[in-house]
């Protein structure tokens, strides 16, 4: 039998713990985390190769677009917007050599980046991140008549962005969220309302993943809009994007995440490109 050096022994007790660790928290996690991110497409989220969309946001008097490009296989981001004196800023980025950064990358454009895509694709997020995720049953809905189940998703109150949060998603029998209501926690780098309601609605599908890209509601009383425009994707071994359309509704097979090539496929014979 070969033994194994301390440092090789210590490794794989490290290795071991941590595997435990996690499977022991997905176990523990309710079983409505993982059928809504599944909803919104994550067994087929390994197939992208690029998502590209503009997050805009509508507080009345103040109104911002910002531009992304976000390659997750390569952990790439492209990035098109204006500064505070809006003056038009670009710029391209691999997030794993943030620290080597100019300081407007680290503290400004990676802070909205992360923002706008929680916004964009969070149910990932319930199942990525390791969050304490509560299922406290039905509830009525903050914003419009009926009830959904509410998921509490509760990040700790050190590191990251935005420390301390709490994202309340009233999820609805389709596990798709319907709602949700958002406290912002401690002190961090992101500047955050202390409590924001919104819709989740404008559903569309773009490839094999769903987006909410319309939320209508209230940032600490105020009306707010947040909402998704130029959304499409980029599938591995793709040189073609796939624009978001209208959703249907999940009638019948759900083609995009079966067959999610298949589907770009068709789209693009649809429309003659």
């Amino acid at each position: 039998m070969t033994k194994l050096g301390r440092t090789t022994t210590i490794r794989w007790l490290v290795c071991a713990m941590l595997v435990l660790a996690a499977t022991a928290w997905a176990q523990t996690r309710p079983p409505i985390a993982e059928q809504m991110a599944k909803t919104y497409g994550l067994d087929a989220f390994g197939q992208i190769e690029a998502i590209r969309y503009t997050f805009n946001l509508d507080l009345g008097a103040r109104k911002l677009s910002r531009a992304w490009v976000w390659e997750p296989q390569a952990d790439r981001i492209s990035y098109e917007g204006k500064d505070q004196a809006g003056k038009p800023v670009q710029a391209t980025y691999m997030r794993s050599q943030l620290s080597s950064q100019p300081a407007v990358v680290k503290d400004d454009i990676d802070p909205a980046f992360v923002n706008d895509q929680y916004w964009l694709v969070f149910p990932f997020h319930v199942v990525w991140d390791g969050a304490n995720v509560e299922d406290t049953g039905l509830h009525k809905l903050p914003l419009g008549k009926g009830s959904a189940r509410r998921v509490v998703v509760k990040y700790p109150s050190g590191g990251g962005y935005a420390p301390g949060d709490t994202w309340e998603l009233y999820v609805g029998s389709d596990n798709r969220v319907k709602a949700l209501v958002y406290h912002g926690g401690g002190p961090g780098i992101q500047k955050r309302p202390s409590v924001l309601i919104a819709t989740w609605a404008g559903y569309k599908q773009a490839g094999p993943l769903l987006i909410s890209t319309d939320h209508r509601g209230t940032a600490d009383g105020k009306p707010v809009r947040v909402f998704f425009s130029h959304v499409s994707v980029k599938l591995v071994g793709s040189d073609t994007w796939v624009n978001a359309h209208e959703d249907t509704g999940g009638i019948g097979h759900h083609l995009p995440q079966e067959a999610p090539q298949a589907f770009a496929e068709a789209v693009l014979e649809v429309d003659g490109s």
